[in-house]
């Protein structure tokens, strides 16, 4: 099936030194994960190569904590490490192969990456229907988001080699729920089929 890549676009989630580099908050968790699984050059070719816009997406706490609500442990443990999280922290940047050109980010205190602001509608608005999904963690903002925009009547694919998770379980499993609850997880090659260019 063809899609209009005039109205698709990808998000790209929490590619951040928080989360993807040793040194980041959450690097002892996803750093080793990250790197053994190779997500990262493959997401770097599949943004490259789609030819539709690219919207990043960052977990960043600005002073007086913006849309932070401490309402899981997840919230409560980064709200208690907030200064790495402000928006101008190095942990908040980008990592260096996603941060080429004048990326067009997006921050906001939610584990969803459509939540909190206004990227949903700035999406519609410029007639984007169709999402495609890369980033880190596959079990945490991958999904949420994933769910997030289907329940706000987006056609969502996750790019399955283009995510990933602290374990292979965790990572699996999330793959496997989203199968049923989006419009289907797509490898970069699918995906890029889809939009009708070439890998």
């Amino acid at each position: 099936m063809n899609l209009d890549p005039r109205r698709a676009a990808v998000l790209a989630l929490h590619w951040q030194v928080n989360v993807i580099e040793p040194e980041g908050f959450f690097g002892p968790m996803l750093s080793g994960p990250v790197a053994r699984s190779g997500v990262v050059d493959r997401a770097v070719r599949f943004h490259e190569a789609a030819g539709v816009p690219v919207f990043f997406t960052r977990f960043t706490i600005p002073e007086g904590e913006g849309g932070l609500v401490r309402n899981t442990g997840f919230m409560r443990a980064v709200g208690d490490a907030q200064e790495a999280f402000r928006p101008d922290a190095p942990g908040a940047r980008l990592i260096p192969r996603m941060a080429g050109g004048t990326p067009t980010v997006v921050d906001n205190q939610k584990l969803s990456g459509l939540a909190g602001g206004d990227l949903a509608s700035r999406l519609s608005g410029q007639g984007v229907d169709t999402l495609f999904l890369t980033g880190v963690a596959t079990n945490l903002t991958v999904e949420q988001t994933a769910r997030h925009g289907t329940d706000l009547g987006f056609t969502v694919h996750v790019v399955s080699d283009c995510v990933t998770a602290a374990d292979d379980a965790a990572h699996t499993a999330s793959l496997a729920n989203l199968e049923l609850t989006t419009a289907g997880c797509l490898t970069a090659g699918e995906a890029l089929a889809r939009l009708r260019v070439r890998s």
